[in-house]
């Protein structure tokens, strides 16, 4: 196959200068043999120093700015090493490594990753360009590192060409869990996503929604503040400004933008919550100028800086206000710092961090701590080579044991125990002590299934390459005059949640809710947020909640609707009550006066009862129809009466069935029965011959009661099966609920009451034929009364009936049914009681005769003038009557030869008077 061979540039910047490039040996910083070398990207100093504004030749420069936080890493991932050669992990095989300082810039780290990608035992550091790299063999199987996302961004890409496994302990960019783009890239920390995810959880959970947020402005920062915005947005967390400061202190334009930063957090005086993505020294360079401008918040400090102890002893730290920090679930480390106590005894002829760490001891072991840690930070290489002459070599293992972060030492750790264990998997079939027994994409593979035991518990690596490990939330508090880095709780990646260790751990977390961090003032209960114009949503004004809505919390954004209608709640309410259920009760002081006229009325229908069974064989009872007539025509009444008593308490199915038909039926029945009693009189009384062929074909009173009132049930049958009345739920009233009989169709009901209504007009029409009866027996005038009564009841009923609603919509039936059947009760019964009671000499069969006898008397006579017309036409009076009744040949001779008789007593023609008497009776026994 053929390829092409690149070699590694190395440029010579001074050749008398112990840290210049000579060859690409001298690019290596700390280094050691083994049968698998692992290779490590830290960025053990903070930036690169450029002689001119932007490079003009490419020339990789020497670096300043000596972290000693990453320089632990770099010794954290040695002890691995070393332990895991001391171990029978591996089963004989020893590990070695090369490790090599980006700088914290991406140029230096690709130039780093080709030296890595070189064809292993080539003596030129030859990178060949294949088309496959399936048998290629590079000079080491794997990578730790690098520090920074950024970084890993860009070195990830370049091993992903060869499938070189790259494990990462601190790079946390959400982006890196892309497969698709990264696929060879690994961690032993949760990604951005957990972690801002976390922080808008405890900005939320402390009550804030204002807040700012500074970044770098590198790839790491973009997505750190991607991330968070999102994770805000889901929050109800809105970002008031977001402040990017340069990712490389070497920029020129840095102190300016710090200094603007500061003048836009100093500005913002509602912000009193700062979020901080940024690196450990870009945070030590914004908190100088925040304590120079009295700045104080609470910060919010990402994974990068959160345990760092070089920021905790910055003098005037704790004038910041407080600060709260994301840190990564750390292990036991005390191997560890057993191995740092012996550090000074290892050799620095590999290890050039080591020996430049010695020699900064030398130029700064005279100052105080922080003044000592300023000095290892702002010392470049060039000026330490001059420094350090006439120096004696002075050791301080304290100062490293105290600027260990625990958790990113164990992630260090963590990172090459992975590849360990992966290397592992590949050698046990294999004599790995020959560098190609496999190759790094097969190596890659086995990293997939690796699981390890950390702490007791088995961690292993998602599908995304990432370790869901937990976050330790840290509270940096003030302890005997020294800021100390305090656990507060811990935060489950899974669950989402916060565990706290103890109630005292509780109590500092709830603390943190004494300060405000809000575009505007909290909601209270009972009112909800309404946006402004305000591009923000956590800018917004407070207003009550409407009525029949409440809200039970702080910040509600809408206030929730009363779950049914059977509740309410009052304008600004923070609960819905139940509402009152009203109906016409026993107790309602007018439904105790319905009540009364009901029982009044059931008193007066028996009383009326007693009076006719004493009196039954009297002309007056016999008169009204008989005993058992007049019993079902009371009977009636009763059970009107007794209806409205189903009008009245709370409404129920069987009351709401009951009561119309009860009423309907009962009613019928009583019209009935008067309608049988007003034929009955007209048939007696009438003249007309006409007329009294009618009536008898008319006149069959069971018949008739049984057909109307059948006709009548039939009706209500029909209503209740396929339309039947229910209890209705009225909700007309704001704060109560009306328990009322809807009657399931108004046409049902009309059609009932219209029946009855038509049997009425019947009954009225019949009536009002006899209103000119004798004086003493004149029924039909009262009972065309009585349905007068009952027309002008229901007649004013319709629209008071339409138009009332409430819980005495049932009282106004009750009254027009009390109206109705005591106007007909009273005009049928009481007349006649009256004249049983008061005018007993009336109630006797002479007196109804002589009465018929004076009526059929004047009935005859008025005959007899209108046959006295005819006259002229006729030879004799006796011819014309004879002729007259000649002419109905039907029948009703009888009543043509009474009339002669009558006729010629009128006239004085000598007849005795016991031919009249003779009519009467006659009248008399017909009625």
């Amino acid at each position: 196959m053929a390829f092409v061979s690149f070699l590694i540039p190395c440029f010579v910047i001074s050749t008398d200068v112990a840290f210049s490039c000579q060859n690409t040996d001298d690019f290596v910083s700390a280094s050691s043999p083994g049968d698998i070398v692992i290779g490590g990207l830290f960025a053990v100093h903070s930036e690169m120093l450029h002689p001119e504004e932007y490079p003009i030749k490419p020339i990789i420069q020497n670096c300043a700015g000596f972290e000693v936080q990453i320089f632990l890493q770099t010794l954290a991932m040695i002890h691995a090493i070393e332990t895991i050669n001391n171990s029978t992990l591996l089963s004989g095989v020893s590990l070695g490594y090369e490790i090599y300082d980006t700088c914290a810039e991406v140029t230096k780290a690709m130039a780093s990753a080709l030296r890595l990608l070189a064809k292993y035992n080539s003596s030129e550091d030859v990178v060949e360009f294949k088309c496959n790299y399936s048998d290629y063999i590079p000079r080491i199987k794997a990578v730790t590192g690098a520090s920074y996302s950024e970084v890993s961004m860009a070195v990830s890409r370049l091993l992903a060409l060869q499938l070189i496994p790259q494990v990462s302990p601190s790079s946390s960019a959400e982006i890196l869990s892309d497969k698709i783009r990264f696929p060879s890239f690994f961690r032993t920390i949760p990604s951005d996503f957990h972690q801002t995810r976390a922080m808008t959880h405890l900005i939320s959970e402390s009550g804030w929604n204002w807040v700012g947020v500074i970044a770098t402005d590198d790839d790491n920062g973009r997505f750190a503040l991607e991330s968070f915005g999102i994770q805000a947005m889901a929050n109800n967390v809105c970002i008031a400004f977001k402040e990017m400061l340069p990712a490389y202190l070497s920029d020129y334009t840095f102190h300016t933008k710090v200094d603007q930063a500061i003048e836009k957090i100093v500005k913002e005086t509602r912000v009193n919550v700062i979020v901080v993505f940024m690196r450990q020294f870009h945070v030590f360079k914004l908190f100088n100028k925040a304590i120079e401008r009295n700045v104080n918040k609470i910060w919010i400090a990402s994974d990068n800086w959160s345990s760092s102890v070089r920021i905790s002893t910055i003098p005037g730290i704790k004038q910041l206000g407080t600060i709260v920090g994301f840190g990564f679930k750390s292990g036991d480390v005390s191997t560890f710092q057993d191995f740092l106590r012996n550090l000074h005894e290892k050799p620095t002829t590999n290890n050039k961090f080591l020996h430049e760490y010695t020699m900064l001891l030398s130029v700064c072991a005279h100052l105080e701590y922080h003044d000592f840690q300023t000095c290892i930070s702002n010392q470049s290489q060039d000026d330490l080579l001059q420094n350090v002459e006439n120096k004696h070599q002075i050791w301080r293992d304290d100062f490293l044991t105290a600027n260990v972060e625990p958790g990113f030492i164990h992630s260090t750790i963590l990172a090459v125990y992975a590849i360990a264990h992966a290397i592992k998997g590949q050698c046990k079939d294999r004599n790995c002590k020959d560098p190609n027994a496999f190759t790094p994409w097969e190596l890659l593979e086995e990293l997939k299934k690796v699981t390890i035991t950390d702490d007791g518990k088995e961690v292993k690596f998602d599908s995304n390459g990432d370790m869901s490990t937990s976050y330790n939330i840290l509270l940096w508090k003030e302890i005997d005059g020294h800021m100390e880095i305090t656990t507060m709780a811990e935060y489950d990646t899974k669950k989402g949640d916060f565990i706290f260790e103890d109630e005292e751990k509780k109590q500092e977390f709830l603390d943190l809710k004494k300060v405000q961090s809000t575009c505007s003032q909290h909601c209270r209960p009972g009112q909800m947020k309404k946006i402004t114009e305000s591009p923000h949503t956590c800018c917004y004004e407070c207003v009550y909640c409407p009525e029949n809505h409440y809200s039970n919390q702080t910040d509600m954004d809408y206030c929730y609707r009363c779950s049914n209608k059977t509740f309410w709640a009052p304008v600004n309410s923070t609960t819905c009550y139940r509402k009152t259920i009203h109906f016409l009760s026993w107790t309602d002081w007018f439904a105790v006066f319905l009540l009364l006229l009901s029982a009044l009325g059931v008193v007066l229908v028996l009383s009326i009862g007693v009076v006719f069974t004493k009196n039954f064989n009297t002309p007056v009872v016999k008169a009204s129809g008989g005993l058992t007539v007049c019993y079902i025509i009371l009977f009636s009444h009763f059970l009107i009466f007794l209806s409205t008593v189903f009008f009245i308490d709370e409404p129920t199915e069987f009351k709401c069935k009951t009561r119309q038909a009860l009423f309907g039926i009962s009613f019928t029945l009583c019209i009935s029965c008067i309608l049988i009693k007003s034929l009955k009189i007209l048939l007696a009384f009438s003249f007309d011959p006409k007329l009294q062929n009618f009536l008898k074909c008319m006149y069959k009173p069971i018949p008739t009661v049984v057909i109307c009132t059948g006709i009548q049930v039939v009706i209500c049958t029909f209503w209740l099966i396929f339309r039947t009345p229910f209890v209705k739920q009225n909700f007309s009233i704001p704060r109560a609920i009306i328990l009322e009989c809807n009657e399931g169709s108004i046409v049902a009901l009309a059609i009932m009451l219209g029946y009855i209504a038509a049997l009425a007009f019947i009954c009225f029409i019949f009536a009002f034929k006899g209103r000119k009866l004798p004086e003493n027996y004149n029924e039909a005038k009262f009972i065309t009364f009585g349905m007068l009564i009952y027309f002008i009841a229901w007649i004013v009923f319709i629209p008071v009936y339409a138009t009332t609603f409430g819980i005495y919509l049932p009282a106004v039936e009750i009254i027009v049914v009390l109206i109705s059947n005591y106007g007909i009760l009273c005009c049928t019964f009481l007349p006649k009681c009256y004249i049983i009671i008061y005018k007993q000499e009336t109630n006797t069969k002479s007196a109804f005769l002589k009465m018929i006898y004076n009526y059929s008397s004047k009935s005859a006579s008025s005959v007899a003038v209108s046959q006295i017309s005819l006259e002229s036409k006729s030879s004799s009076p006796q011819a014309t009557i004879s002729d007259s009744c000649k002419s109905q040949k039907n029948s009703m001779n009888g009543n043509c030869h009474f009339q002669v008789q009558e006729q010629r007593l009128i006239k004085g023609t000598g007849l005795p008077k016991s031919s009249a008497n003779t009519v009467a009776r006659r009248r008399l026994s017909s009625i």
